[in-house]
Formats: structure tokens, sequence, C-alpha cells
């Protein structure tokens, strides 16, 4: 059985579409003491995704405030905005920038860069499309689940804490988004 390309995908529409914060989320998960993994996640994310018929040629760009990092602990929080990790008085950002969608199997892969810590470094993301489908207030939606793995010393953070010899923070960052996004209308 042949998986359907992205334009053969009921309801598909190309256009520019504009990330919708209220219904999107961007997490990570992060292995702490070896022994448990720690979640947050990022309540500030904008930006915008152009879908096309020639799927190589659809285009993200994300950006994302490093200054709303949620772990649900303000301290730990604290300690992620400073030097130790994203110094978000130098770096207040992270961005992505995918450039062309393919096929992967069953599940797509945009190929993109992310940029953290003015350090940028070439990032698949796993997809899968969640959908099209018209909203009650005239506008059409599109949804994606994603996920990439990076290593966060790759991108200068460098934290080395150390306890009983074993490291508070994994080097191997999962990162997962769920996506919606809303059609521009056109001016």
């Amino acid at each position: 059985m042949s998986t359907p390309t992205l334009t053969e995908i009921p309801g598909f529409v190309t256009g520019t579409w504009d990330i919708d914060a209220s219904h999107s989320d961007v997490g990570f998960t992060v292995r702490h003491l070896v022994v448990t993994k720690v979640r947050g996640r990022f309540d500030g994310v904008s930006g915008n995704l152009v879908i096309t018929d020639d799927l190589a040629t659809s285009t993200v760009e994300v950006e994302i405030d490093l200054n709303t990092i949620n772990t649900h602990n303000e301290q730990r929080d604290g300690h992620l905005k400073s030097a130790d990790f994203f110094e978000v008085e130098t770096y207040p950002t992270l961005t992505y920038k995918g450039t062309g969608v393919r096929q992967q199997g069953d599940r797509y892969v945009l190929d993109g860069e992310l940029t953290l810590k003015g350090v940028t470094k070439v990032v698949p993301l796993t997809f899968e499309l969640n959908g099209f489908s018209p909203d009650p207030w005239g506008g059409q939606r599109v949804g994606f689940s994603g996920d990439a793995e990076i290593n966060r010393k790759d991108f200068n953070v460098n934290f080395e804490g150390v306890q009983n010899g074993i490291a508070v923070v994994a080097d191997k960052i999962n990162i997962h988004i769920e996506l919606e996004a809303v059609l521009r209308k056109d001016a």
C-alpha cells in the first residue's frame, strides 16, 4: 500500500499559513539524572508556512521566544534562561527555517536549519499531516505533528552539571511539535 503525497490528501490547500500560537505546542523532553525525563514547552511561538504544489519548494519560518520557557518550575526556568543554557539576554529567540518537504515512508521530512545561541545547524523535522479543515469563522486550518532530535552541545548549550558522577542534564533533546496554522486571506 502506498502513502499518498500531500497534494493527494483531501482538502489540500496551497498558500501562506500563519501559525496559531493558541492552538500550537512546541515542547521538549530531556533526561534528568538518567532516571527520568523533564518536559518543558515554549509559550511564545510565531511564524508562517508557505505550502506549494511542489512540496520541495514549500517553506516554514518559526520564531520561538526563549523567555517563554515553561517547565512548571520557576527556579529551573530561570536557570534555563541563564548563560548556563539559553543566555536569553544575548540570544532571546530560537528560529527554524524549513526549506522543502520530502516523503519518507508513511511520514514526511521537513529539511531546515535551527538557530540557537548564534549557532545554525541542519535539523530535519519528521512530521505527519493531520489534515486541512474549514473553521467556524470562514477560514481554513491545517495541522501537523512533528518530532526532531538535537544535541544541545551542538548549539553551545554546554552546562556540565554532575552529581555523584552522573550528568544532571543529558545532551540529547527530543523536540515535539503540535502545530495549527490559519490560511492567510489575500490582501
